[in-house]
């Protein structure tokens, strides 16, 4: 690619003449005539629709130093005061991932040996993988329902379906170290796919609420639907109804909760005292459900939904820490309930619906520390179509970043990944770092927009349009000399490049050489980091099931 092997000094035929070929001929180059290149005034945007957009800079740490995931700092508060939404993210989070938990934890499920019990089993047809492996990453959606047949149906029964109250995604890295769970609120709003079922097929539907996804549906739509979400193929599906956390806390004989406030609910006849206690039952499904404002209690005050949060996520911790206890581990007659219990409330895809797979699956999960579980929820926002404040959206970008660190396997509960050699050290100022931008994506403007957002947005001033490379390129790649580091790695910073972007040269170049950028096909849009991000996003809601703080 002509030009692009090595660096080269500003535009050769004097300032303000660089010609630009291909799609970007007759963009205006970034300098003025008279000057240094790129000295000159800033690019104006051609328009106001081509203007390139500020980019927020890269997030920062996700844990605030009291070891709590940061929540929700700096929203600006909404005009009128909606119907709060974070606490129905959660509230089937605790039976559906309880009830995983128990699986791997404790390895219950060698007890449906000793039992005679069985689990149902749905075939989902190609929603999911074809086979249960114990080898690469896995995924598994955890579906809570809002059937109450689980509080009287026979083990090995189809539970019925009701309400997708939540679902859970849960992600098991290929090394076994650490676990995510990402919990995505039944009041999301988002598009149902098409989806077969048996011998029929139920076509799609926008604008539908998650909860939606199981009427007339089989789970297996519901795997499709979250991986049209997240990007994240799902491999399995468990999914327990209403009877989940009621029976399973029962079955473990409860587990302790830390609270700093007491809490009560008339309601639901929730009362629970300040300090530590045992939570077991229909106080336990109480706690998890409590949406409403909980009138006389000052642990969730009226409006306290992020107090709320707390106490539920809490709750998950708590029970992922009962279930892989010791005393648990070593109770027959525990595990012989634990196991009675998981019949009776579940339903699970074809692949894991027997015995040995199930035992396979309890020892992945069990294979991960809690200080390594890390439970967050789904990155969404106010649903601006909806007046009321009843229901949600995706917020995109943050969860995209959310999910792109997942699919790399990147563990939310441990500290950012190291930067790459080629990436530390000092970077050069905007001014003083000076880049040619070459387009090689093969789509109209590339250039220009990203000479655009480095000059106004940036300050790089000493930047230029070097119109179309010789030919497309599928990568990104930035061409500089050993005496141009400082500049290379204040530009990756500005644009989220990879340090596999960037190629370094054997020689030094004269002072006021430029470097060179090339666009490649895994170019976006200006600002949006091409190199796969490697923390999640800023303000994501998430603890550790380490975490054994008192809430409220």
């Amino acid at each position: 690619m002509g030009g692009l092997t090595g660096t080269g000094t500003g535009p050769a035929a004097g300032p303000g003449s660089l010609a630009a070929s291909g799609d970007d001929a007759g963009h205006t180059v970034g300098h003025g005539a008279g000057s240094e290149p790129g000295t000159g005034p800033a690019v104006k945007p051609r328009s106001a629709s081509t203007a390139a957009p500020s980019a927020p800079r890269p997030p920062g740490s996700r844990r605030a130093p009291s070891g709590r995931g940061t929540r929700r700092a700096g929203a600006a508060p909404s005009r009128r005061k909606p119907k709060q939404h974070r606490s129905m993210t959660t509230v089937w989070a605790a039976g559906t991932i309880g009830l995983a938990i128990v699986a791997g934890g404790v390895g219950g499920y060698a007890a449906f040996h000793r039992t005679g019990t069985v689990v149902h089993s749905v075939d989902v047809g190609n929603a999911g993988s074809a086979a249960f492996s114990t080898t690469g990453q896995m995924n598994v959606l955890m579906l809570g329902t809002d059937s109450r047949a689980g509080l009287g149906h026979e083990s090995g029964a189809p539970a019925a379906t009701g309400q997708a109250d939540t679902a859970v995604l849960l992600h098991l890295s290929a090394d076994r170290s650490n676990l995510t769970a990402v919990s995505i609120p039944p009041n999301l709003v988002t598009d149902v796919p098409e989806c077969p079922v048996g011998n029929a097929v139920v076509k799609g539907a926008s604008g539908q609420r998650f909860s939606t996804v199981l009427s007339g549906r089989d789970p297996g739509c519901a795997m499709r639907l979250v991986t049209q979400l997240t990007g994240i193929h799902v491999d399995h599906f468990l999914m327990v109804d209403f009877a989940a956390v009621q029976k399973l806390t029962t079955a473990l004989g409860g587990v302790e909760m830390c609270l700093k406030e007491p809490l009560r609910d008339p309601s639901t006849g929730l009362s629970l005292g300040a300090g530590k206690q045992k939570v077991a039952g229909a106080q336990a499904l109480a706690l998890v459900r409590a949406e409403k404002e909980l009138p006389g209690s000052s642990g969730v005050p009226a409006g306290g939904d992020l107090a709320r949060v707390q106490v539920q996520e809490q709750f998950l911790a708590a029970l992922f820490r009962t279930a892989t206890s010791g005393s648990t581990l070593t109770d027959p007659k525990k595990l012989k309930a634990l196991a009675t219990t998981a019949a009776g409330v579940l339903t699970v895809d074809t692949p894991i619906g027997s015995v040995g797979a199930l035992d396979d699956l309890a020892g992945q999960f069990g294979k991960v520390d809690e200080k390594h579980v890390t439970l967050a929820e789904l990155p969404v926002k106010q649903n601006p179509a909806d007046s009321t404040g009843r229901t949600v959206v995706i917020d995109q970008a943050k969860s995209t970043q959310l999910f792109d660190v997942v699919k790399q396997d990147i563990s939310l509960s441990s500290g950012p990944v190291a930067p790459d050699p080629k990436l530390v050290g000092s970077k050069a100022t905007p001014h003083n770092t000076r880049v040619t931008v070459y387009n090689g994506t093969g789509a109209f403007g590339a250039s220009q927009d990203v000479l655009l957002w480095l000059q106004n947005d940036e300050g790089v001033n000493r930047s230029a349009n070097g119109g179309d490379s010789a030919k497309r390129v599928a990568k990104t790649t930035l061409h500089y000399a050993p005496n141009q580091a400082d500049q290379a790695r204040s530009l990756a910073a500005m644009m989220g490049l990879p340090a596999s972007a960037l190629v370094e040269g054997t020689k030094d170049v004269p002072p006021l050489t430029y470097m060179s950028l090339t666009l490649g096909a895994d170019y976006t849009a200006p600002g949006t980091p091409i190199a796969p991000p490697t923390t999640p996003p800023k303000g994501l809601e998430s603890i550790t099931a380490d975490d054994t703080s008192c809430v409220g």
